[in-house]
């Protein structure tokens, strides 16, 4: 964080967490952010607590906890070094998915503005023409996640979402680059059913024109299905 406010990387996980789960300024029940912290109920209890005293939040008695602006913006700030981190990890140093996730939750409360500057910087650059395939041994070349049809499988192979709570949310759906998917559906509006290997979710279009994926030939799909 800045010189002006010195935060421990727990208060900093809760925040974040809050933030990715709050849908719709929605308050998050202390038991779902409990669940997905794997603390105990006393624990959340008593950070929402400080967190409330700081400002950063409020509590609803029986609805949960909810971030305040001044809250929003620290976790968003949590969330965009997680997501440079991220980044660099699976496009730069070629981590795999799960590496880069466990990796870039510890560097993101190491992280000061100055480096998240310039690692945003180094990231804006130019990949090496190596860093992303832009097509496979049988010719199918990377396409924007909105182009594909019901039925298509893909290889997701970037993602360019600039909003550090979308990436997050993306991230934890498993949308990350090197995982497949399979298009189960396509609306009226654009937004796709998606199947990955973890779940099903809709993506609206918006979201799926910023993510680039090599589409998998029928055979190859069809072979390891059989096999």
């Amino acid at each position: 964080m800045g010189s002006e406010v010195e935060i421990s990387g727990n208060v900093e996980m809760y925040l974040a967490t809050i933030a990715t789960l709050q849908t719709e300024e929605q308050p998050v029940p202390l038991s779902q952010l409990a669940e997905h912290l794997s603390h105990s109920p006393v624990s959340v209890n008593e950070m929402c607590r400080k967190l409330v005293e700081r400002g950063w939040a409020t509590y609803q008695p029986y609805k949960g906890v909810k971030l305040t602006p001044e809250g929003a913006t620290l976790a968003h700030q949590v969330l965009r070094r997680r997501r440079l981190w991220e980044t660099f990890l699976l496009e730069r140093l070629g981590a795999d998915a799960d590496e880069a996730r466990v990796f870039a939750c510890h560097l993101e409360h190491a992280t000061p503005d100055d480096l998240a500057r310039r690692l945003a910087e180094y990231l804006a650059k130019p990949e090496p023409a190596t860093a992303r395939p832009t097509a496979d041994a049988s010719g199918s070349q990377v396409q924007r996640l909105s182009h594909l049809i019901s039925g298509q499988r893909a290889r997701v192979t970037h993602v360019a979402v600039d909003d550090a709570v979308a990436s997050e949310f993306l991230s934890a759906q498993g949308i990350v680059p090197g995982a497949e998917l399979t298009v189960l559906a396509v609306s009226s509006d654009g937004s796709l059913l998606l199947e990955t290997a973890a779940r099903r979710l809709t993506l609206c279009r918006d979201l799926a024109t910023q993510i680039e994926a090599l589409p998998i030939p029928m055979e190859k799909y069809a072979d390891s299905e059989v096999r």
